[in-house]
């Protein structure tokens, strides 16, 4: 079974499936492996799972006319758009670490003395933390992995979206 002829229902699940898949592995790294994740990384989960809810309701929407699918696309294709913002941002932050020590207080007590709008603004400014490269996989780091992934789901709720389905 070809799966870039799979139905519209069945290409989301496999987006839905790979975004619970890779929020569960960040999960077993800090769980199991004691790998902190910085503020980036916890926004990138968030946004994986934005992409993630998108592939989830298309799929149990499961529409059989374009227009719908192609707006489902587009909904995923910006919920990927803004994920691989924040990772590109951390990759920038990786490569070009800001001369700032540590990324500071937890995301709790930022946004209990901040707001959700000044947490957003200094976590998006880097820090020192979010730096550090804790973990690599074939020379690539997590947040260079994640914006990878969020690329390639990006591309792939734009081909559910938008490619022609044959009529039966």
């Amino acid at each position: 079974m070809n799966p870039l002829r799979w139905s519209f229902r069945r290409q989301c699940l496999l987006g839905f499936f790979a975004c619970a898949g890779l929020i569960g592995y960040a999960i077993y790294l800090q769980f199991v492996e004691q790998l902190q994740p910085c503020p980036f990384c916890i926004f990138q989960r968030v946004a994986f799972a934005g992409l993630g809810l998108v592939f989830l309701l298309a799929a149990m929407h499961g529409p059989r006319k374009a227009a719908p699918r192609k707006r489902w696309g587009i909904f995923g294709a910006a919920a990927a758009l803004v994920g691989a913002g924040i990772a590109a941002r951390h990759v920038w932050v990786q490569l070009y670490p800001p001369d700032i020590p540590a990324c500071g207080p937890g995301i709790s007590f930022m946004v209990e003395q901040r707001g959700w709008v000044g947490t957003v603004n200094k976590v998006l400014t880097g820090s020192g933390d979010c730096s550090d490269i804790d973990w690599m996989f074939l020379g690539l780091s997590m947040p260079m992995w994640s914006l990878v992934w969020f690329v390639l789901l990006g591309a792939w709720v734009l081909w559910a979206g938008f490619v022609r389905r044959r009529q039966h």
